[in-house]
């Protein structure tokens, strides 16, 4: 090295020594053909699959598509208020049995009832709702709660209905 060259990084195979060869770069390793023919066949053993999903449901949706007709859609909603109220079942004057939804006035009567909370077992949480109509929409609901303990609730003589999940037999006490 002379004193007059400032020193710097020592020649490396990125830096020139002066001569004229070029350096080349390093070629990239080739890929096994092992490699290649595995990750083409995942691929078509997935496209496959996806098309037999595709198909099989396709076919069984096409037949079963019914056709919504006004008159479909009322009866289904008169069969649906008609079974989830259980007007049949005689509810004895002093109480609510259960789950169900009641209509006030011909299967309940307005007044406060107190039930001990969950039937037990894995239900361990209950729902009320005092409705405004029977028709099933989130509209309809007055109040309702959802409660793990013993649960008061007073049902007015304009309220609709009443429906509960979860409790165990109701007791009027007012």
């Amino acid at each position: 090295m002379n004193s007059r060259t400032p020193p710097g990084p020592p020649e490396g195979p990125l830096q020139s020594s002066g001569r004229n060869d070029t350096a080349q770069p390093a070629p990239y390793p080739a890929r096994s053909r092992r490699s290649i023919l595995t990750h083409a066949g995942a691929a078509l053993v997935g496209l496959f699959v996806g098309v037999l999903i595709g198909v099989t449901s396709n076919s069984s949706n096409d037949n079963a598509a019914p056709s919504a007709t006004v008159t479909a859609t009322e009866t289904a909603t008169r069969m649906a208020v008609a079974s989830s109220a259980p007007s049949g079942h005689k509810v004895p004057a002093d109480g609510i049995p259960g789950d169900g939804t009641y209509v006030v006035g011909s299967d309940i009567k307005p007044g406060t009832y107190r039930s001990k909370g969950p039937q037990g077992g894995l239900i361990t949480s209950c729902y009320w709702a005092r409705l405004s109509s029977t028709s099933g929409e989130v509209k309809d609901i007055i109040a309702n709660n959802a409660t793990s303990g013993q649960t008061t609730v007073t049902i007015a003589a304009t309220d609709k209905a009443f429906t509960t999940t979860g409790y165990k037999a109701w007791k009027k006490i007012g």
